[in-house]
């Protein structure tokens, strides 16, 4: 099965939501496996960006298992926090750990492209390597700025393209080499851990991410990268 790349892609949000309801299982394993762990890291980041204003609603966008949603919720348990993924499979498995782990949390099947909330009725707003995955990325942000309210934070994870050097060389050769064959063998998909890594490299950097942002309304929009540059964490306020 061939996979659409990232960006503008009408017909790409059907075909990456089926994939991910094949995956949905074995997903949380991969995720640690692959990134030996450190995601986790990453993820507490984006949670303490997040809370930093205390915010009484929260919503996760592109939410998958929950993994953030859930993380937030811990935080911060006087928080209502809600997630929405396009991938019912995925939302499943979230819905499970939430009961496991006696967090309430309201996950939505939703498109992020139309999202089912009144206009700023959000005070944050977080999406954890998700945004590459939206067939429209500039309408994805649009409708992130129209449910936050005026001053409230949107926090965004990424991965960068790899860069023209050595370490992103290694990076390309791990994605494309290293991340098929063992994703491939733990979930019987191999064509989706193809696609995983060759959206990351047909995204935006993140100095494009940054501006992307800012045009869709978000001022104050700062990036650090994480762990040398695998991942980019976003943080903004909504003008």
């Amino acid at each position: 099965m061939t996979l659409p790349p990232a960006g503008q892609a009408p017909d790409k949000g059907p075909v990456v939501a089926a994939m991910f309801d094949r995956i949905a299982p074995r997903y949380d394993r991969l995720n640690r496996l692959l990134s030996l762990g450190v995601d986790v890291d990453w993820r507490r980041q984006a949670v303490r960006a997040a809370l930093a204003d205390a915010p009484a609603r929260v919503l996760d966008v592109a939410t998958g298992t929950a993994d953030l949603a859930l993380m937030l919720k811990r935080a911060r348990p006087q928080a209502e926090v809600i997630g929405v993924d396009f991938a019912e499979a995925m939302l499943a498995v979230g819905r499970e750990k939430a009961v496991r782990r006696g967090l309430g949390v309201e996950l939505r099947r939703a498109d992020a492209l139309a999202l089912p909330f009144d206009d700023a009725s959000f005070d944050a707003l977080t999406v954890a390597y998700g945004l590459r995955n939206f067939a429209d990325v500039a309408l994805g942000l649009a409708e992130m700025r129209r449910v936050m309210r005026r001053g409230g934070r949107v926090v965004v994870l990424e991965f960068p393209p790899p860069p023209a050097n050595l370490a992103g060389r290694a990076l390309r050769w791990y994605g494309r080499i290293v991340m098929p064959t063992i994703g491939g063998l733990v979930s019987g998909d191999r064509s989706a851990y193809a696609y995983l890594p060759a959206s990351t490299e047909a995204f935006l950097t993140p100095a494009e991410l940054t501006a992307a942002l800012q045009a869709a309304g978000f001022d104050q929009v700062q990036h650090r990268l994480q762990s040398f540059g695998v991942s980019a964490l976003h943080v903004g306020v909504a003008a």
